[in-house]
């Protein structure tokens, strides 16, 4: 198991298909879920994607973004992703923590699906605002910092 995190420049072409397959696979094909996984936000200044694979395939994956607030600039997390086959395994959480030390003091938000509330919660983050459903998904804003 090797870690790896990237800029969308530092990224070759293998690399970012298997990590965009991985998000595809589960959030669209596993999730019943058809929406555009493809953002345009992977390359944006400031992107970094964080991923634990095994034999250059990703099985475990998150991307943080710097978003604008009111009160200021905040790390985004999105995209936490796990391949079926390392579920359990912690690297999820792994990748959270690497994130969060990246972040340092900063505030960070996310927008978690509802029924992972409490394991966001064990990484600092709160409710910040009432739940609601995207692509059908029941979903909670939350934030910590």
């Amino acid at each position: 198991m090797i870690f790896r995190t990237a800029s969308f420049q530092d990224l070759d072409a293998t690399t970012l298909y298997a990590l965009l397959k991985l998000r595809v696979d589960v959030f669209v094909v596993e999730q019943s879920c058809p929406y555009p996984e493809l953002d345009g936000r992977d390359g944006e200044p400031g992107t970094r994607h964080l991923w634990y694979e095994v034999d250059r395939r990703p099985v475990a994956y998150l991307r943080m973004l710097e978003d604008a607030e009111p009160d200021g600039p905040v790390c985004r997390i999105g995209r936490v992703v796990t391949a079926p086959e390392a579920r359990g395994d912690g690297l999820a959480g792994q990748l959270l923590t690497a994130a969060l030390a990246a972040v340092g003091d900063r505030p960070a938000v996310l927008d978690a699906q509802s029924h992972l509330a409490k394991f966001y919660a064990k990484y600092g983050f709160a409710a910040s605002g009432p739940e609601f459903l995207e692509d059908g998904i029941p979903h909670v804003p939350m934030r910590r910092g």
